[in-house]
């Protein structure tokens, strides 16, 4: 295919000025429109391949050529970088929303297994940090077998409900089961019964080196919880209604690995924020951060934790990572 651009034409012209970007916006159209090689561009236009290539990045540097991506995923692309831009975020996934389902784990969760995979396949040791949740453990759950000791794995929160029992959303020892790394519990209350009672648990020696472990966290995964009727903290038992009701009148509005914070970001003085004996987030400086949320009810939570910077990742659908960005 020619198109009338004979190799003279182009071998006639100087490199500069005009001359060039029409030269570059004939590779463009070449290549974009009639999907031809850089090879078979550069036997039209009479130049080496190399000259080709050069002249096809010129005609996408220069905004010659607007390429538009004829699939749902761009979408999920568009709305990442807007997210990434506004928020200052580190990473940004979005996945595509299934209008026809309610569910706040479907997508995200699967998305978050293959990064959390991603991440533990690396050769090089990290230390990566976990909260806790249902899309948290939807995504564990969905981990193949891996064998990855060089690795270390810390639990931010406890494992202990009020009545004794493993905290069935505590994902450290589903993650023990998939993933063979070195593996740090929390084994405390996620809630104590008193301040005093916290100080006393998180100074324990055992305890002392897995909150520094936390600390350190090169990755960190965890969820938000919504503080609306049916809050997670609530409906597994962790507070009473009462505590809920207290924690609503004074601003609360979500909560990650427990700790309960408003719509500007800021932490709930007491109720229950000072018997919470989940280790404290990472610094986000220092450490990737990553909540796993999406659906209306987390949609305040994860505005004021993205605003605050108490994230600087996140995987979310289309939707409520329209609703974000509606938002701001």
């Amino acid at each position: 295919m020619t198109g009338g651009f004979g190799r003279q034409d182009v071998n006639t012209r100087q490199d500069g000025g005009s001359n060039r970007l029409d030269d570059a916006a004939r590779a463009g159209w070449l290549y974009y429109v009639a999907g031809n090689t850089q090879d078979q561009i550069a036997t039209t236009l009479g130049i080496s391949r190399q000259t080709a290539q050069r002249l096809v990045s010129l005609a996408v540097s220069e905004g010659l050529i607007k390429v538009r991506v004829d699939h749902p995923i761009a979408n999920c692309l568009e709305l990442a970088a807007r997210l990434r831009s506004r928020f200052a975020f580190d990473l940004v996934e979005v996945v595509p929303s299934d209008p026809n389902s309610s569910s706040t784990t479907i997508g995200i969760a699967e998305a978050a297994a293959a990064e959390i995979e991603r991440r533990l396949r690396s050769p090089t040791p990290i230390v990566m940090a976990i909260g806790t949740g249902r899309t948290l453990k939807a995504a564990i759950e969905q981990l193949p077998p891996m064998e990855c000791p060089q690795h270390k794995v810390v639990s931010l929160t406890g494992n202990i409900s009020p009545d004794g029992s493993a905290a069935f959303y505590n994902v450290i020892f589903t993650m023990a089961d998939r993933v063979k790394a070195r593996s740090f519990p929390m084994p405390l209350p996620v809630i104590a019964s008193s301040p005093e009672e916290r100080e006393m648990l998180l100074n324990q020696p055992m305890i002392q080196p897995t909150l520094a472990l936390a600390a350190e966290a090169d990755v960190t995964f965890i969820g938000i919880g919504d503080l609306g009727p049916k809050a997670p903290l609530y409906e597994d038992g962790f507070i009473s209604e009462s505590e809920l009701k207290a924690l609503q009148k004074a601003g609360g509005i979500a909560e990650i690995v427990g700790w309960v914070y408003d719509r500007e970001g800021r932490m709930i003085e007491g109720i229950t924020n000072d018997r919470v004996s989940s280790a404290s987030l990472p610094s986000r400086e220092k450490s990737l951060v990553i909540a796993l949320a999406m659906g209306e009810r987390k949609l305040p939570g994860i505005l004021a934790a993205a605003n605050r910077r108490l994230i600087n990742g996140l995987i979310t659908d289309e939707r409520t990572a329209a609703a974000l960005l509606a938002s701001v």
